[in-house]
């Protein structure tokens, strides 16, 4: 793990957790005096936003613990909680976005004050500049937790948005669409929804130990197909494990191949995984006697044209 991403990380969840209780205050405050119903949402939504940022703090904190006896493939796996976690906030976020605005279009309150636009337009250039950054980080450290937490800048900065305009209609327009920001709730409350959703489907696919991407997989057989003596990969299989990757891979070999020969290739194969830049953690390497029909075909071709057997044939 590059211990500089992981400092950037922290540090942009920290700059994102000051933001978010600040903007929770400011939002909160100026919704109230200002007779805005989403304004007061928004704010709702920033302390949730807040609670986000501990949470990836403290999962991106014990994602990066070392292996140890009791967790021998590290504790990665508090990333993908912290994820969930941020996700099943997002979705609970919404849930009460929504229920501010049906209270707005039960009990009607009037227009809301025109100083809300300016609140709300500062707190969109703001939230979108703290998501930007989050996610970048998120990219860089492969963290669901991070991802989770941008996306809870991205969703305050959506909301305000649709807040914004609601709030602009019913100014512009009189009594006619005095609940025009109420309805903006309720859009605003369904892309949070869809938000935190998918970010909760994400975190626990990793906890439960989907299969990454393929292009991920291609990688790495790419990566093992350069070491010589490997003549063929069977199988490849990838699961991720926090910011990082565990691959259990099975290659095919010289049946003549001595125990010894073979032990040493199975690390030469781990090594240069390892070593790949591909954020793997680590691998077990399962070593097989090479087919005879895939043994006839092996001429080691600059082609990845699947051989007879079925199996992919390296470079």
């Amino acid at each position: 793990m590059n211990t500089d991403h992981l400092e950037h990380g922290l540090r942009v969840t920290m700059v994102g957790l000051l933001g978010n209780t600040m903007l929770a205050v400011i939002k909160v405050a100026s919704g109230i005096l200002g007779n805005s119903a989403a304004l007061v949402a928004d704010g709702v939504e920033s302390t949730a936003d807040v609670f986000s940022s501990i949470v990836t703090y403290t999962g991106l904190k014990v994602a990066s613990r070392p292996p140890d006896q009791n967790h021998p493939w590290g504790h990665g796996k508090a990333d993908s909680l912290a994820g969930m976690i941020g996700g099943l906030s997002l979705l609970l976020a919404g849930l009460g976005v929504a229920w501010s605005g049906i209270e707005r279009l039960l009990e009607p309150r009037g227009l809301p004050e025109p100083f809300t636009l300016a609140v709300l337009l500062g707190v969109v250039i703001l939230k979108e500049f703290l998501y930007q950054r989050s996610m970048r980080a998120s990219k860089r450290l492969g963290s669901t937790a991070l991802a989770s937490d941008a996306w809870h800048h991205r969703s305050d900065a959506l909301t305000s948005l649709v807040a914004l305009f609601g709030i602009a209609l019913s100014l512009t327009a009189g009594e006619r669409f005095a609940n025009a920001d109420a309805w903006a709730c309720l859009l605003a409350s369904l892309m949070i929804v869809y938000n935190g959703a998918r970010l909760l489907r994400m975190a626990l696919s990793e906890i439960m130990d989907e299969q990454v991407p393929e292009n991920t997989v291609e990688n790495i057989r790419v990566v093992i197909g350069r070491v010589h003596g490997v003549h063929a990969v069977e199988k490849c299989l990838v699961r991720k494990s926090g910011m990082q990757l565990l691959v259990d891979v099975h290659i095919e070999v010289d049946g003549e191949m001595s125990v010894r020969e073979g032990h040493t290739l199975a690390h030469k194969v781990r090594d240069a995984l390892r070593g790949a830049g591909l954020s793997i953690l680590d691998a077990l390497v399962h070593v097989e006697p090479v087919e005879p029909v895939a043994h006839a075909q092996v001429d080691f071709p600059r082609s990845n044209a699947p051989t007879a057997s079925g199996k992919e044939r390296l470079p």
